[in-house]
């Protein structure tokens, strides 16, 4: 299967503080991935790099086929700014920029796309409201609204469920089931280990570097989980750029 993302000798930080360590592996395409880990593990940090927030220290990310443009980034919600002053309409309606540029206005096909996205994530009737008046869930189902808009071949989800309630974290995960089903790649950093058992085949298991990476039931067993645990609490955040390390541990 073709790879839609490659990670070779990868290296990510700040200040020259790695947080992600000589990291190696495919992305295939239409994958469903998770990324899990202790808090500090990194997944953050590695879907900064991704997308290109954050130049790798070493290494490199391939993109394979697709293009920077192809790829959406939903961060976590505490990223956004919600004092903006800004509709719930015109927020999602931003996940048009590529067709319709920064500042181009909607037409009547853009505002039937975005009604159509607001419709499919339950928020019909608040497109007048602020972004600042929504409630955690109803904030990160506008989120998925303009991901819907952008219609990327990759998807990178950062903590997409956290601090939500559970109706709304089912019905966000029946779109990243659908983005699925269209063959597109989704990659989502995610603390809810059963959530991760239940849908999602792959597993990353990151600790500052790969303790496993393969088929979800082989990855997130309690020694692996243990070691990742026990890897991150041994990071020193004040050590320099750092020498490789030992390969990590492949799932089965």
């Amino acid at each position: 299967m073709t790879a839609q993302l490659k990670f070779r000798d990868l290296t990510l930080g700040y200040d020259r503080h790695p947080a992600v360590h000589h990291l190696n592996g495919e992305v295939a395409e239409g994958s469903l991935l998770a990324v899990c880990g202790p808090n500090g593990a990194g997944k953050s940090t590695l879907f900064r790099g991704i997308v290109g927030i954050l130049k790798p220290l070493a290494g490199d990310i391939g993109l394979g086929k697709i293009a920077a443009r192809e790829i959406a980034y939903l961060p976590q919600s505490a990223e956004i700014d919600r004092s903006f002053p800004i509709s719930v309409f015109d927020f999602v309606g931003a996940g048009l920029w590529q067709s319709r540029g920064l500042f181009g206005g909607f037409g009547k096909g853009e505002n039937t796309r975005i009604e159509q996205a607001l419709s499919a994530v339950g928020l019909t009737g608040f497109e007048n409201r602020a972004i600042g008046t929504l409630s955690g869930g109803q904030m990160q189902r506008m989120l998925f609204a303009r991901l819907l808009l952008q219609d990327a071949r990759v998807i990178v989800l950062d903590e997409p469920f956290n601090a939500i309630d559970a109706k709304t974290a089912s019905d966000l995960m029946a779109l990243v089931l659908r983005w699925h089903g269209e063959k597109r790649t989704v990659l989502a950093a995610l603390h809810d280990l059963e959530m991760v058992r239940q849908h999602f085949p792959e597993t990353l298991l990151l600790a500052r570097q790969a303790v496993a990476w393969g088929a979800t039931a082989q990855t997130l067993t309690p020694e692996r989980l243990l070691e990742a645990r026990r890897m991150c609490e041994a990071f020193d955040d004040d050590a320099a750029a750092c020498a490789v390390d030992a390969p990590p541990q492949r799932a089965a």
